[in-house]
């Protein structure tokens, strides 16, 4: 196991696998905890690695309040740890990397997007992504060194770095590529209200919502 500090509330967890295990861009892990009374919690966490044929995957864990799960995760869990996890799970929220696709992640909505945005670089297929991710500040981004590119644009809502032109403020139609609406598919993952404001977009803006998939991030942890 790896660990690395994406933010002061989000790290990634590096697993090694008993044995290579395929998964798609875009599924998610159930890691489950089980105390010595035999309680168990359990919570799902979105593959952030591209799909490769290693034995390895990252999952980016946000802490949250209360949270059972991510607090453990956070608080407790050192290198060479053993977690209990099982997947990959989900099939509707993937990209197989063979049609165009829009990206629309608010916070840690970006982890499932990051796992399409690697594959597409990993496989040369760059020109097929466009990613927008909208956070708060700089030290909210995930994956601060390896997303930039060509392919991303990330919205500052409160703060931004003096090099960036776009004022803050929410994500507007304006920051949305104009990709071709017969053949994109958008991939949308935040909170309920971010997902609620980019399908609205997304819509005025010419996509049908047959060709917008949705993935809300709950406040359980």
């Amino acid at each position: 196991m790896e660990i690395t500090r994406e933010t002061a509330r989000a790290k990634t967890f590096r697993l090694a696998l008993p044995a290579p295990t395929a998964h798609r861009a875009g599924q998610h892990y159930v890691v489950r905890l089980t105390a010595p009374d035999g309680y168990t919690a359990s919570r799902s966490y979105s593959v952030a690695s591209a799909p490769d044929a290693s034995a390895e995957l990252e999952l980016t864990v946000e802490k949250l309040d209360g949270g059972e799960v991510s607090t453990f995760l956070h608080d407790d869990v050192i290198v060479g740890d053993q977690l209990d996890v099982r997947g990959p799970i989900g099939g509707w929220f993937v990209w197989d990397g063979d049609s165009p696709a829009l990206l629309v992640g608010g916070g840690s909505g970006v982890v499932p997007l990051m796992a399409m945005l690697r594959f597409a670089r990993l496989h040369e297929k760059s020109d097929l992504v466009r990613l927008v991710v909208s956070v708060r500040a700089p030290e909210d981004l995930y994956y601060a060194a390896e997303l930039p590119g060509p392919e991303s644009t990330v919205v500052y809502t409160r703060a931004a770095p003096a090099s960036v032109a776009r004022p803050v403020g929410r994500l507007t139609a304006a920051d949305i590529p104009v990709l071709g609406a017969a053949t994109v598919t958008a991939f949308v993952c935040g909170s309920s209200g971010f997902c609620d404001t980019a399908t609205d977009l997304l819509v005025g803006g010419g996509l049908t919502v047959d060709r917008i998939r949705v993935e809300r991030f709950g406040p359980t942890g």
